[in-house]
Formats: C-alpha cells, structure tokens, sequence
C-alpha cells in the first residue's frame, strides 16, 4: 500500500463523478475508482435545473425535448407542451465520461478498475481493495480517510459497510439505443418524448421512447423478475414503429425504487446516488438526484475531515430528504395506485390531459419540488383524482 487518500469515490457515474469533482476542488486529495465501459440504460432527460445547479454546459446536450405524449393502455394519447422550457437529453456513455473528466481535471485521481472490499487496519482505519483494469487479477490496496459509495443500485458498499445496505428494492430497467428515423416517419418527433403506460409493455412501471438526436433510446422497466424485458421492449418498438431501425447497442441495469434508510456507517462511509437509491418512483428520474447526493454526500465528507467528526455524513440524508421527501413520498404513492392494472392507468393518462395537472406536473419537474404557489389548483386535482378513485368519471 503506497498511498493515502481524504478520500476514496467507489464509482464514476453522475453521482460519484460529482462528488469527487466537489471534493478535489476544494484540495482534498481525492481517488475515483470507476469500473469503465460500463453504460447504464436510461431515457437520458434532464431539466434545465441541472444544467444550473451544476454548471452543466449546453453542449453536453444531444436534444432539447419540448413535450411529452403519455399514451394508455387503449392507445389514447395526451400531449403535453413544455411551455416556455424544455427538458435536456444526455447520452449517458459521453455525459459520465465528461463529469469523470471534470472530477479529473478538478484535481482527483482516476482508477479505472473493480472495487473489492473494505479492509480494516489495526487502527480500525479503511482500506479501499480493487482490481485494476487489465492488472489480471491482481489487487491493489489504497487507504482512505473517508469514502463515497456510489457503485450503483447494488452497491457493494452498502452492503458491506451499511446497515440495511443490502436491502434495497429494485425494479429491472433495459433499453435499446436504436438509429433515429427521419422526422415524421411512422409519427416520430425528434422534440417529444414518449411514455408508454401499458400493463403489456410494464406490468409495473412504464414504456419509454425518448430521442437523443441521432439515436433514440426505447426501453422499460419492471420489479417482476418473471416478465422478460427483450420482449417487452420488441412490442414497444413494434408499437412505436421502430422495428425496422438500426440497433446499436443494449443495456440492462437495477434501478433503486426508494432511498435507504440510512446512508451511512456512523464511521468513514457514506453512499450517493443509486446506491442511496435516490431515483424518483413513478417516474424513474435519477440523474438530477444522483448528483445533487454526490454534492451532499462530499459536503458531508468536508465537514467530517475538518471536523473530525464522523457525525458530519448523516448530514448528506438528512438534507436530500428534507428537500426532497415529501416529493419521493408522493411520487411512491402515485405509483403504487395509478401503476397497478390497465384500467387505473387508463384513467391516469385521463387525468393527465388536465392542464392544471400538467402545469403543475412540470412545474415540479423543472423546479424539483412540489409546488404550492396554486393552492386552488391542488384542490381542483385532489377533487378529480376522488372522482377517478371512484369511477365517478369514465376512463
């Protein structure tokens, strides 16, 4: 073991890479242990808050998406314009890469390898143990003051380290990146994205078809382990008349359903992003949350290393969910009603030609967080939603 590190990033995507650009660049000596050409399935929208919060330029983008169609299980669609905004599109192989480059460029060192496990010294101090890329097999071993679990939905990390870490509720996400077709050809709009929401292509989450400028990402998710994705996603495709386009590549991944209860071991680790799991239910949102936790979760990591006080990394929960809670809890709630069988959804999508729904839908989306600037407008919805409840109104 030749070198030590403040501390030690287990993974390079969104979360990871941010929190070990915040840390660098505030001269903690800092180590990014990425696995590399690793690229996770994802629809790949981000809002324009993003962008803001973390200084994300505008070139990174490979779409600007200004509205989204919801279609039901009877083939209804709703369109919903973005009025006077737009939601971005991130190719997650170039975007990850850059944030790397910006963690790199900002002063942190990058490993590209597998992380092993956590040893412990004598002294009870931490022992980062990875396999580099191309090494063979062999181990390296670095010591870390502090360390950031973001290695995803399963983290190893968090199983380790955390307790209830190994406990957290997945749903199996997968998508193709096929080649976009020609504006227009088969209905298709290279500035809508697309939401599918039919038991026959999600039993339990929805359908996506989202364009990425010259690709365009078709995929789903589900928690049923006996529901096969390739096919779901080769109905979609059929559905979406993409079954002619051009495959480039496949990609499947665990997608966290709600955060954990706790994010840290009370010691030297605290987690971020998937391996918190912090993605949005009902709707699947991660990138946006991942990196905001990386942020907390360094933050935290700063506090603790001038502090010396390990107290310091529950601060990294404590501020997500304050900020964020109230809206995880009601985006479960939506889910676990409205994503149950064909026929809520059926009315799910009715609701949603509400324009007070979609105003304040995106309002949310935007802004992150629930809006309660139009009181009167949150009693119309709570009285339309009784009134579907109760099949007071038709699907």
């Amino acid at each position: 073991m030749t070198q030590k590190f403040d501390a030690v990033v287990v993974g390079g995507g969104p979360a990871g890479a941010q929190a070990a650009a915040d840390l660098a660049s505030q001269g903690i000596k800092t180590l990014m242990l990425d696995r590399g050409a690793k690229v996770k399935p994802c629809g790949g929208a981000v809002p324009p808050k993003l962008m803001i919060d973390f200084d994300v330029p505008d070139e990174w983008l490979v779409a600007k998406v200004n509205k989204a169609r919801m279609i039901s299980p009877k083939s209804r669609h709703v369109d919903i314009p973005i009025n006077g905004g737009y939601v971005g599109m991130v190719d997650r192989d170039a975007f990850d890469e850059a944030l790397r480059q910006r963690a790199t460029d900002a002063g942190a060192t990058r490993v590209t390898g597998t992380f092993a496990r956590i040893e412990r010294q004598p002294d009870g101090s931490a022992v980062v143990v990875y396999r580099p890329k191309g090494g063979e097999g062999a181990e390296e071993r670095v010591a870390a003051g502090f360390i950031i679990g973001a290695d995803g939905a399963r983290s190893s990390v968090a199983k380790s380290e955390v307790p209830g870490g190994g406990d957290i509720p997945y749903v199996i996400a997968y998508h193709e990146i096929v080649r976009s077709p020609k504006e227009g050809e088969n209905g298709f709009e290279a500035t809508r994205c697309d939401v599918y929401y039919d038991g026959g292509l999600s039993p339990d989450f929805y359908g996506w078809v989202f364009p990425h400028g010259d690709t365009t990402s078709i995929g789903m998710g589900t928690e049923k382990r006996d529901f096969s994705v390739k096919d779901a996603t080769s109905r979609l495709r059929e559905v979406a008349g993409l079954q002619e386009a051009e495959t480039i590549r496949r990609e499947g991944a665990p997608i966290p359903l709600k955060p954990l209860k706790k994010w840290d071991n009370g010691r030297d680790v605290v987690l971020a992003g998937d391996a918190a799991g912090v993605v949005a239910p009902a709707s699947g949102e991660g990138i946006y949350y991942a990196m905001l936790g990386g942020r907390f979760a360094a933050e935290a990591v700063a506090k603790a290393i001038v502090t010396q006080d390990a107290r310091a990394l529950a601060t990294a929960r404590k501020r997500f969910m304050r900020l964020h809670g109230n809206v995880f809890r009601a985006l479960g709630m939506l889910q676990r009603y409205w994503y149950t069988n064909d026929n809520r959804r059926e009315r799910f999508v009715k609701i949603c030609r509400d324009v007070d729904v979609q105003e304040l839908t995106f309002d949310a989306y935007m802004n992150k967080e629930l809006v309660k600037a139009r009181p009167l407008a949150h009693i119309r919805i709570f009285f339309k939603n009784i009134a579907h409840l109760l099949g007071i109104v038709p699907a």
